[in-house]
């Protein structure tokens, strides 16, 4: 098998919300595989942060400030990277928010905002590249779904909602597009560790795991959370010409959870 395969030189790789967590590190991992990098985040403070991360690992990253629920702002970033940096060849729909809120107690505004980042904007972002890669003949779309596209749990309804709606999208966009050799997966990660999970991690004063830790660490046949670089091979696989035939997938990187119905109380 030609190794080659696996690079990305030449491709221009954009992942949201990329200035830290998953999708600094999947941004890290395109880079070194040949990529050049574009990101986007909320404010301009987390896209100076984002680049200030960049430039310490030696990585020139072009960064930009864009909120992705926004159609508009998304098409003309788009225009805009294609005019300084190139056609996209690689979207990652990484930027994600969460609500812990029970159901009853969620107001229907954070339920909206939710379902706006996490699967809106992926349609938005998507929508906006598919036309450029129809006419360069490829592309590849990668959506950062969840174990929560396939589970249920307790206080994240809207993210459940959220993400299960994003597994479908990433099949359809499959659908309609694969005829131009555009292919649409997507990850799921399990527990990570990242800022965003870090409360969930937190020593309690007595010293002993915080409780959610202790379960998701039972839950899991590796015994361990994932590390933001597990993330890496997978998304550079799908990223990459080895996954040419492989379309409409989402690929579980969640430690053996999805596998495991538990031990025996």
């Amino acid at each position: 098998m030609d190794m080659k395969a696996f690079s990305l030189e030449g491709k221009i790789a954009w992942i949201t919300g990329a200035s830290y967590g998953i999708g600094f590190a999947i941004a890290e991992a395109y880079a070194s595989a040949g990529a050049t990098i574009v990101f986007n985040d909320i404010n301009q403070e987390l896209v100076n942060k984002g680049l200030a991360a960049y430039q310490e690992k030696g990585i020139k990253a072009h960064g930009y400030v864009c909120d992705v629920t926004n159609e508009e702002a998304v098409q003309a970033l788009v225009k805009q990277i294609e005019e300084e940096v190139g056609v996209i060849d690689i979207l990652v729909n990484n930027a994600g928010i969460i609500r812990r809120i029970p159901m009853i107690e969620m107001s229907a505004a954070d339920f909206r905002k939710v379902i706006d980042v996490d699967l809106n904007a992926p349609f938005i972002c998507a929508k906006a590249v598919i036309p450029s890669m129809i006419k360069k003949g490829h592309g590849k779309i990668i959506n950062i779904c969840s174990m929560m596209s396939e589970l249920g749990r307790e206080t994240v309804s809207a993210y459940a909602a959220a993400k299960g709606g994003l597994k479908m999208l990433t099949r359809n966009i499959c659908s309609e597009y694969g005829e131009y050799n555009i292919q649409c997966n997507g990850i799921g990660p399990g527990y990570i560790a990242t800022p965003q999970t870090a409360p969930l991690r937190e020593r309690q004063p007595d010293g002993s795991r915080h409780p959610f830790d202790q379960f998701i660490i039972a839950k899991t046949p590796a015994a361990r959370w994932g590390d933001p670089t597990d993330l890496q091979g997978p998304a550079v696989f799908l990223a990459s010409d080895a996954s040419n035939f492989v379309n409409g997938h989402i690929l579980y990187v969640d430690g053996g959870i999805l596998a495991y119905i538990g031990k025996q109380p």
